[in-house]
Formats: structure tokens, C-alpha cells, sequence
């Protein structure tokens, strides 16, 4: 095969625990009888509270067919990128295990918000010793079960340059590095409207910190759907797999189902990591939306860019521009097992 599988996972193949029932018939035509993959398929999700074998392990008992780890995306894999900041000290927020997904992510010295909250670090301020010798880095990994305690010390910790307890400095601007995994401003479960995303917290803290210093808050990197950077280390997965079953065609098309195109940043956040993927890249990535998520395809799409924010419902993340080109879907189907025929419509492909 030439080309690749990136499946969104809510609201395409599932519904918070539900499968959808066109899933497992879509995935009996991507498998042999042995049960193996006839394409490159990875599992992209902007999901961030669990372990990519967990992830895996859920995925394989509701499609009926055996998926491995590297063929799962969190919304934080790419940090594995990241290495200038595993051997720091880094407060990470969230949900889930986040002590076990920052150090299967390489981060040496991660420190929860519940930690900090409980051992209050005035000592540790006291004690210059016990001082760590990097700044704190904050991580994002999603959104918190404690809004306002996450809110309060993460402010904290920016404020004072990773030293919560010292008096707030607003003139250490810009602030420590903050890295954000997942921008959904709102997702499906299965409530019949869509509950608040991870996006959403980012909203509060963005605007909370603007109000209370006049400046505003910057990301190191953003990652999880839509930003470039995933959909290029998910390409990565994607041909990982097909070097490992040595099929020696180069992948040029990927196929994102569910998801939309990649949205471009204002400004160069996270370029640097960006480029260690740009030799490899597809010649094209298409989109193909389904009717049973968040997508509403009579959503009508404003012609002037310009007016984009101001005019319209931009539902994405403040440091994305909206451009209508990138949002328009190249196919419509109804659910992703019509995607996966018309994929092989697409490239001729018989399995």
C-alpha cells in the first residue's frame, strides 16, 4: 500500500464506551485472517489521561481486531520529542496516571499539581539545597478534575518562575516553558450535547493570566489535533509500521478519518520540532469527516479570513488562524466504515 489510516477515535469509532456499530465492520475489511493489518493504520486521539497500551488494549476489545501501542497517538506521544526537557523539573496537569505517562514520555523529574498542593514548597524555597537546578516546566496533558486548584497553582508557578510561595514577579516575562497537549475545545461523549475539552481550560488560564499581568501567556508547543506537529509524528508511526512489515512502496497519501486538516500557527511555536519531520513528508494527507461526531457538515464556512475571528465561531485555539481551505473536508461520509471504502475506491485497492 501507498497509503496510511490516521483515525480520530471520539465520535468516530466510539461514543464515550460505546462502539459505533460501523467500526467493527470497517476494521474486519482493514485485516487478514490472521488478524493482521493489510495498511498502515495509526490511532490519533487528543485523549491524554492513560498509557498508550491502556489506549490499545481498550481499542482492541471494542473493534474486535489486535492493535498494538505504536499503532496509538495521545495527544502527548509527541513530547517524546522533547528531550531538552526530560531531565528538568516539570509540574504536569491532568487526569489519569500522569506520574507514569511523564516518565514512559522520558521526563526524569515530574511533579503533579496534587503533590505541590500537598507539600507545600515554602521549605523547599527555604532550603536553597532542595532548590532543583532547572526552572520548572509546566505540561498541559488535559483537562483537570480540580479546575480552580490546577488554575490557581499553575498561575502560581508562572508567576514566580517555578518557585510557588515566593512573592508574584510580574516583570519575568516571558514566562517558564508551558507545553499543551490537546486544544479541543469541546468533545463527544455519550450526553447528547458536547461537554468541555481540555481547550477550554487552556481559555481560562490564558485569560486569567492576561488579566492579572496584562500579557500573554505563551506556549513552548501545542500538540494534539489540529497542529502540524502531530499529524507529522503520527506520519512517523505510519511509516514505522510499513518498514516494519517491509513493504517497500513510500507512503504517499494519508487518509485522516474524523480528523480535520492541520490549522497553521501564528507564529513559529514549535517549528523546531516540526522540522525534524518535514524530509519525510506525504505528498498529500485528505480528510475525510464522518456525521457521527462533533462535525456538522451544514456548518456554513465564512469566505473573508479576515473576518474569521471576529465574524464567526472560531472554535480553535487562540495561536491558530482559521482558513476556510484547511477546514474543508475533501470527503464527507457517513460513518468511517463508508470512509474506509471510499479509501479503497480512492487507491484501487482490492485487500
Amino acid at each position: 500500500p501507498s497509503f496510511g489510516f490516521l483515525f480520530d477515535i471520539d465520535g468516530v469509532l466510539v461514543r464515550g464506551k460505546t462502539p459505533i456499530p460501523a467500526a467493527k465492520t470497517a476494521f474486519q475489511k482493514l485485516v487478514d485472517s490472521q488478524g493482521q493489518f493489510l495498511v498502515p493504520v495509526v490511532f490519533v486521539t487528543n485523549a491524554g489521561n492513560c498509557l498508550r497500551q491502556k489506549k490499545a488494549d481498550q481499542l482492541s476489545h471494542l473493534l474486535g481486531v489486535p492493535i498494538s501501542q505504536d499503532q496509538v497517538m495521545m495527544s502527548h506521544s509527541p513530547l517524546r520529542m522533547f528531550k531538552r526537557y526530560h531531565q528538568k523539573c516539570v509540574l504536569v496537569s491532568g487526569q489519569g496516571p500522569l506520574l507514569d505517562i511523564a516518565q514512559d514520555l522520558g521526563f526524569c523529574q515530574p511533579i503533579t499539581i496534587e503533590t505541590l498542593r500537598e507539600k507545600h514548597p515554602l521549605l523547599d524555597v527555604v532550603d536553597h539545597d532542595r532548590r532543583p537546578n532547572d526552572l520548572v516546566t509546566v505540561v498541559l496533558f488535559g483537562e483537570p478534575v480540580r479546575w480552580e486548584t490546577n488554575l490557581q497553582l499553575i498561575i502560581d508557578v508562572l508567576l514566580t518562575s517555578g518557585y510557588p510561595g515566593n512573592p508574584y514577579q510580574h516583570e519575568n516575562y516571558p514566562h517558564i516553558p508551558v507545553l499543551a497537549c490537546n486544544m479541543d475545545l469541546m468533545w463527544v461523549t455519550e450526553a447528547q450535547s458536547p461537554r468541555f475539552g481540555h481547550g477550554t481550560f487552556m481559555v481560562c488560564l490564558e485569560n486569567i493570566y492576561k488579566k492579572i499581568t496584562g500579557k500573554d501567556l505563551k506556549y513552548e508547543a501545542l500538540m494534539g489535533k489540529p497542529s502540524k506537529l502531530t499529524y507529522q509524528y503520527a506520519e512517523y508511526l505510519i511509516r514505522a509500521q510499513a518498514a516494519e512489515r517491509e513493504w517497500k512502496q513510500p507512503i504517499q497519501t494519508l487518509y485522516a478519518v474524523g480528523g480535520s486538516a492541520t490549522l497553521s500557527q501564528d507564529d513559529e511555536t514549535g517549528s523546531s520540532w516540526e522540522n525534524e519531520f518535514a524530509a519525510a513528508a506525504a505528498a498529500h494527507c485528505r480528510s475525510v469527516l464522518v456525521c457521527t461526531g462533533v462535525y456538522n457538515p451544514h456548518t456554513e464556512v465564512p469566505s473573508d479570513t479576515r473576518e474569521s475571528i471576529t465574524e464567526t465561531v472560531f472554535h480553535g485555539h487562540r495561536d491558530f488562524r482559521f482558513d476556510p481551505g484547511l477546514v474543508e473536508p475533501d470527503h464527507i461520509v457517513p460513518d468511517v466504515d463508508a470512509a474506509v471504502d471510499l479509501v479503497f475506491q480512492l487507491e484501487n485497492f482490492a485487500p
